[in-house]
């Protein structure tokens, strides 16, 4: 029997979502706000993001608001397969846990040739797949993350962008917390499920201070590490030197950390080069969405031996005969050894992706081929909603201070 159809893996991720679904009421508010009518009625949304029980819940509403909704995951180790066996009930699901590359490529061809009219994507390996097919009857769709919106807007630069596509890692409502708080969590989740290490006292550098790296940076420093940034922009690492890191570059600060956590969406920021200075024991991580950032295929080529010493912890043994311990295989390792971002923190991204997926439908008609941003108003709308999710209530300007907002006068 496969995976996807044992029934205690079923059982074990309906508990699961409902679990996170208790914890996303920003989204489960907002579903039953604007699902009335069912305004994705005959509509194929084709799916490329992680499959974790957050995403179960995103599924849930895209099904409760009419749409059709095929799966893929958004990363060969990413895939919890409860979660892939749950939502086989409500959904067509390609994915597993431990793909391998073909296979992975082989699930992102199966969503776009089911013919999908909308896509919602994490990474743009949807995307992008989608235009190399040149798959045709794609209103437009939507983008989870840094590194995907990257690679839509170079398709856009190059007049190559079949179809708009709303930018959901661009929200306030997104980066702020998702890429922040999720990421600064959830990376040492997993970081600690691998290793089972103390982080106090731990030497750990943090390369790119972006909103991933000020999450992971502000984490680290609240277990008591000491820790230090890698940057290559001058402004983020001023950013950093006045936030009270340590800043430098990945050779000299190579020489003395322990714990090295990529988190720029960029490759080869940790090269061989600067493995090879690393102190025997030194561990390497990952937050970003790809494994290129640390240069994974180079170290493994030159190993004189690995072996996985620990669930999802590779010791290598490097030429002079260091050892260095390669997390997640240098993949996601949020996602690969622990179980990705909160509920609280997905509630509002995926409640981003679930006003796009309206938007889409609703106005695709009038959107040219570009990436656009969330807007103004549903970001008020998400942000509100989320409030209400965690029982905070503020204050509302009076006409007055409107009125001051808008004059020149004093």
């Amino acid at each position: 029997m496969s995976k996807i159809a044992d029934p205690k893996l079923r059982h074990e991720g309906e508990r699961n979502f409902l679990w996170a679904k208790a914890h996303m009421g920003a989204l489960t508010t907002l579903a039953a706000k604007h699902s009335k009518g069912k305004p994705l009625a005959g509509v194929r949304v084709g799916v490329c993001l992680h499959v974790t029980k957050e995403t179960s819940v995103l599924v849930d509403v895209l099904v409760g608001a009419g749409a059709e909704v095929k799966l893929a995951g958004a990363n060969p180790l990413s895939t919890q397969d409860d979660i892939a066996a749950f939502l086989a009930t409500k959904a067509e699901v390609w994915a597993w846990r431990g793909q391998s590359p073909e296979e992975y490529a082989w699930a992102i061809d199966q969503v776009l040739r089911v013919k999908p009219g909308q896509l919602i994507d994490d990474g743009a390996d949807l995307h992008v797949a989608a235009h190399l097919s040149r798959t045709k009857g794609i209103a437009g769709g939507s983008e989870e993350t840094t590194t995907g919106v990257m690679r839509l807007k170079a398709l856009e630069s190059e007049g190559k962008l079949a179809y708009p596509v709303v930018a959901v890692n661009n929200a306030q409502t997104k980066f702020l917390f998702d890429n922040k708080f999720g990421t600064g969590q959830s990376t040492f989740d997993g970081i600690l499920r691998a290793t089972a290490l103390l982080i106090a006292g731990m030497k750990v550098v943090v390369v790119g201070y972006g909103w991933a790296g000020k999450g992971v940076s502000m984490r680290a420093r609240g277990m008591g590490a000491r820790v230090t940034v890698v940057e290559v922009d001058p402004v983020k690492a001023v950013e950093a030197h006045l936030d009270g890191f340590e800043v430098t570059n990945i050779h000299e600060a190579a020489r003395d950390g322990q714990l090295f956590i990529t988190a720029t969406g960029q490759k080869g920021v940790v090269p061989y080069d600067a493995i090879t200075r690393m102190k025997e024991g030194a561990i390497l991580a990952n937050a970003g969405h790809f494994d290129v950032e640390i240069d994974v295929k180079t170290l493994l080529s030159r190993a004189k031996s690995v072996r996985e010493v620990r669930p999802h912890v590779d010791e290598v043994v490097v030429p002079g005969g260091k050892k260095v311990y390669l997390v997640g295989k240098g993949r996601i390792a949020n996602l690969v050894a622990a179980e990705g971002h909160p509920p609280e923190v997905m509630q509002m991204s995926f409640a981003n992706q679930f006003m796009a997926a309206l938007r889409i439908r609703k106005e695709h008609g009038k959107m040219e081929k570009k990436v656009y941003g969330v807007s103004a108003a549903e970001e008020q709308e998400v942000a509100r909603a989320a409030l209400e999710s965690m029982g905070v209530s503020i204050g509302e300007q009076t006409a007055e201070q409107k009125a001051y907002a808008k004059s020149w006068e004093v």
